[in-house]
């Protein structure tokens, strides 16, 4: 097999539904039939949905139940460089020859009837999983939850909601509680619900699922507390305290994220040592990372290039807050956004905090707004902004002028995985 082995059969999954998102479960549930219904064949399951924080609070799950000698299976959305990053399988990202042989099963099996790309890869994830031993399934929802491809499971162990806040509106609803009810879909019948810190109309919708489904409920600020401290942080619940390590990833919001990861490990039983394991060994390429190799980083001299995949409006507020936290240097912000967001909202949290933006196109996606439209959208916002043709060259022009600066590209998910791509 070789490497254009699976993106061949990506590309021909692409084609099998005209659209790229259309929430429904019925063509998952009727290729998960014909393939032997594996979500039934796995390992306990922790589900996780929310609108921030449902990669990083899953990455430190598995860091805390992994090193303390727990095996386990993940399904996370989107990758940054390859598809294999989506399904790790006993621990380990899949491979080329086992992953083309999964998506050539599922697509041979599904019979060229109409499915969309997450829904046929998620079904080819669930295949993988059932087939291997693990103790642990980790399942990170796409959008929203109720109508989600992953949310097939009857009774998992756990599911976790991180905070909720407008994303996704076209397909969720145009309320707080509207995409509270989607996400809260996840939540099954008498299996404990993980509760993030929520808007106040979220967390009644979440109550309320919970309770139809006799669920119980762990919510930050009724049953558990997170908290930050120097150089830590503390964890409170009805149980008692743990005094734990502040987690290896950045910034105030993954306190909360670290909280849901406790609450979690906690409610399956496990001690003190997964916990500070989920804060010290978590590793989630594109939040808040600072490149420390690379071509980007040899042209930065004595300049910081950090890296971030936020592209909504609440996880650009956690940015710019951690910003202010930094020890000051001159922040420049480099960004490229999808033109299903919403530019004024997601820079206007840094207008007082960075001396300039610079908007660039993200290369390959059709859906990209041009760099000229971030450069406006910031202008218009008092921000000083430029454009550039690509991300070198915008790294380029600002250490020009201030060489010892700090630099955040952020924007997209997608953005983030083509810079990692193009900086080896």
């Amino acid at each position: 097999m070789t490497a254009a082995t699976s993106d061949v059969f990506l590309t021909r999954m692409m084609a099998l539904h005209p659209k790229v998102i259309d929430l429904t479960l019925e063509r998952v549930w009727r290729l998960l039939e014909r393939t032997g219904n594996p979500q039934n064949k796995l390992p306990p399951v922790i589900h996780i949905a929310g609108t921030n924080g449902k990669g990083s609070t899953l990455a430190m799950i598995r860091a805390g139940l992994e090193a303390n000698g727990r095996v386990c299976h993940a399904f996370t959305s989107p990758h940054l460089v390859r598809f294999h990053e989506r399904i790790r399988i006993a621990g380990q990202l899949i491979d080329e020859t086992e992953l083309s042989s999964l998506l050539e099963e599922c697509y041979s099996v599904n019979d060229s009837e109409p499915i969309t790309y997450f829904e046929i890869t998620t079904c080819a994830a669930l295949l993988a999983f059932a087939r291997r031993k693990a103790d642990y399934c980790l399942l990170e929802v796409g959008m929203g939850g109720r109508l989600d491809a992953t949310n097939v499971i009857d009774k998992p162990a756990i599911t976790v909601i991180t905070p909720i806040s407008i994303d996704h509106e076209a397909f969720l609803g145009n309320t707080v509680s509207q995409i509270a009810y989607e996400k809260a879909g996840i939540i099954k019948q008498g299996v404990p619900c993980i509760v993030s810190s929520q808007p106040q109309e979220a967390y009644a919708v979440i109550s309320k699922q919970a309770q139809k489904a006799e669920a119980p409920v762990l919510a930050y600020g009724h049953h558990w507390t997170v908290t930050e401290k120097p150089n830590g942080l503390v964890f409170e619940d009805d149980h008692g305290r743990l005094d734990l390590p502040q987690p290896s990833l950045l910034g105030s919001h993954q306190i909360q994220n670290a909280g849901a990861a406790i609450a979690a490990l906690t409610a399956l039983g496990f001690n003190e040592n997964e916990c500070s394991s989920a804060m010290t060994k978590v590793q989630w390429p594109a939040r808040m990372q600072r490149l420390k190799s690379g071509p980007l980083v040899k042209l930065s001299g004595d300049a910081e290039v950090w890296l971030d995949g936020g592209h909504n409006p609440a996880a650009s507020k956690a940015l710019a807050q951690l910003l202010k936290k930094l020890p000051w240097r001159p922040a420049h912000l480099i960004c490229g956004m999808l033109n299903s967001r919403d530019i004024k909202d997601f820079l206007e949290p840094f207008t007082l905090i960075i001396d300039s933006l610079t908007g660039v196109t993200i290369p390959g996606m059709i859906n990209s707004y041009l760099c000229e439209d971030i450069a406006r959208s910031g202008s218009e916002l008092g921000i000083k902004s430029r454009t550039a043709e690509t991300v070198q060259k915008a790294l380029e022009n600002i250490l020009r002028k201030e060489p010892q600066s700090r630099v955040l590209i952020c924007g997209s998910l997608h953005l983030s995985g083509a810079v990692l791509s193009e900086n080896g």
